[in-house]
């Protein structure tokens, strides 16, 4: 088999920065009307993981002229202080965005927590009015993951109008809300989970596929029809401990289209789809009559 890559590929870096660039103009003509857009970030407990990724996500905000709050707490947070936290940035008119960062420690319920979230300050796309106003076509926000995969099939120009589009995946933070964003956009969807009798017969029709379950090699080259464009959402580690997706990417690269790396595909653009949506949640507020 040919070592050669043939799929382009789609880079979520260079994409990023692009959308980037926008969001730091955006910024600075709030800026320039005194109303400077500002994220604030709460992490509880010590989760190693989430520790980085707040860290990444407060970067990107000051690299891109946004303000950010970032506060810590103790895993011995009560529910109570939460949502009473939650409450104090609700009302504070300096924040245009709020995301709790999962997940949180088991005494919490998550859920009941996200509810609290104003959802003119959802900025992750989780509450249920988000979700809602998702399902029925309605302006609010779109979960930054999906959201970023669709920006990386506009940026390749593809016309999802009548095309078969294959979801692996159903969680409510990638797989639903992805099936619904395809839907929008005229692509014929089918969404597959762990239940699905024979994935490869659906995946072989697709002409764009996104998987999305956290679990190695999910999609491999005899499971996806030539031409097709893949979308590799996933979020693991190899047995020499590299980061890779949930697509075989040395054998998918040399059967579609197009493809996504894992590092530097999805990931950096969940991050810049957080800052769009902090940007248009500042924009909304200072736009209200």
């Amino acid at each position: 088999m040919p070592t050669s890559t043939t799929a382009q590929i789609i880079d979520g870096n260079a994409l990023s920065r692009q959308l980037r660039t926008e969001v730091t103009q955006r910024a600075a003509a709030l800026r320039g009307r005194g109303l400077p857009p500002g994220l604030a970030v709460v992490l509880v407990g010590d989760n190693q993981a989430s520790q980085v990724y707040v860290r990444n996500k407060v970067k990107a905000c000051h690299e891109s002229g946004l303000h950010s709050v970032l506060e810590q707490y103790p895993a011995t947070m009560t529910e109570a202080e939460l949502l009473a936290r939650v409450d104090v940035l609700n009302n504070d008119p300096t924040i245009h965005g709020i995301l709790v960062q999962l997940p949180l420690p088991a005494h919490i319920d998550a859920q009941k927590v996200i509810e609290a979230i104003s959802p003119a300050k959802d900025v992750d796309g989780f509450h249920v009015a988000s979700a809602g106003a998702l399902m029925v076509g309605q302006p609010g926000f779109w979960p930054c993951t999906p959201y970023g995969c669709m920006k990386m099939l506009e940026s390749i120009g593809y016309d999802l109008r009548g095309k078969h589009a294959v979801v692996i995946g159903r969680s409510n933070i990638v797989g639903k809300p992805m099936a619904l964003m395809l839907l929008a956009k005229n692509a014929t969807v089918t969404v597959c989970h762990s239940a699905t009798k024979d994935l490869k017969a659906m995946t072989l029709q697709a002409d764009v596929i996104v998987a999305a379950v956290g679990k190695r090699n999910v999609l491999t080259a005899d499971m996806v029809k030539p031409g097709a464009v893949v979308i590799d959402v996933g979020m693991n580690r190899n047995d020499e401990g590299k980061l890779c997706g949930d697509v075989d990417f040395a054998g998918v690269s040399q059967v579609a289209s197009h493809i996504t790396p894992v590092p530097g595909g999805v990931g950096p653009m969940t991050i810049t789809m957080l800052l769009v949506n902090t940007i248009e949640a500042a924009e909304r507020e200072a736009n209200k009559p």
